[in-house]
């Protein structure tokens, strides 16, 4: 087996167990609640994703950070001292500067540990859609892969890690600048639920809209049957913001249309939800294209 770090952070939106079995290490952003500032960790040990939803449904506004340059050598220095080589795959920089600190940091620690090997990779990839990035990653690695050829391939190989959303609150998208005040008052009077992906620009971009619940999520799994590769045999990662029973209908349409067994499902963390709201659903597989 390769003998380097796997490191992403927690945008990632993988729980504690599934980083505990991919052999990862997860670097946490925060997020901030009343004037109280969270560490965002895959074992959701300072607040549990289904509070910090309640939270918002009773109007609170939720900010957060990136990680920082500062964050990251801490992190990563005692990895090279260790005599370990390490690649980061970072949260998409069309969402967030946490690469462009990854970057920054490795530049000054590769001058210092000349010797080491240290890469960082701008995912272009947000929640379990990273968190699926990381786990073929993982898969690559453990197939005896080196560093650089588990960063080869994930270059390769982001573009086709297809994201598709829908929001059950337009409010959320509002205050996120993604939609007018005026489209989001008539969209949730005409319960018109938008279909978003994430483009390869690493940018969250409307694609669709669909009228009611049932039709956004069906729309999902519409365009899965579009872009996915074999669909049968892929690994399927589904996230939500608190909604998991409508989590379980889109991962029940997908194994009755497609065949797929294997789907991997987890909250939409804070990172993310606290501009996509309660209510998000999103899907993740590798396509043709985004």
């Amino acid at each position: 087996m390769s003998d380097f770090i796997l490191l992403t952070d927690s945008s990632a939106d993988l729980g504690a167990d599934m980083v505990r079995d991919l052999d990862i290490q997860v670097i946490p952003l925060s997020f901030s609640l009343a004037e109280h500032t969270y560490s965002n960790y895959p074992d959701n040990r300072e607040m549990d994703p289904h509070v910090f939803y309640d939270r918002l449904r009773q109007g609170e506004m939720a900010t957060t950070s990136a990680v920082n340059v500062a964050q990251y050598t801490e992190t990563l220095e005692p990895l090279l001292q260790a005599g370990h080589d390490v690649l980061i795959l970072a949260f998409s920089s069309g969402l967030s500067t946490t690469y462009n600190s990854s970057v920054i940091a490795v530049e000054e620690l590769r001058a210092k540990y000349p010797e080491r090997k240290l890469y960082t990779v701008d995912t272009l990839c947000a929640s379990l859609g990273q968190g699926l990035l990381v786990w073929y990653a993982a898969r690559e690695r453990d197939r005896g892969r080196s560093i650089r050829e588990v960063r080869d391939w994930v270059e390769e190989h982001k573009l086709n890690l297809c994201h598709q959303f829908t929001v059950d609150d337009l409010h959320f998208l509002k205050r996120g600048g993604r939609i007018s005040a005026a489209t989001a008052v008539v969209g949730s009077m005409l319960q018109i639920k938008p279909v978003l992906h994430v483009d390869d620009e690493g940018h969250l971009i409307s694609i669709g809209k669909a009228r009611g619940r049932h039709a956004s999520l069906k729309a999902l799994v519409d365009r899965m049957a579009e872009t996915a590769i074999d669909a049968g045999s892929l690994r399927v990662f589904i996230s939500h913001g608190d909604c998991l029973e409508d989590a379980q209908t889109v991962a029940e349409m997908v194994k009755k249309r497609f065949g797929v067994e294997d789907i991997y499902i987890n909250y939409v963390g804070p990172v993310i939800g606290a501009h996509s709201g309660p209510g998000t659903v999103a899907l993740f597989y590798i396509g043709t294209n985004r």
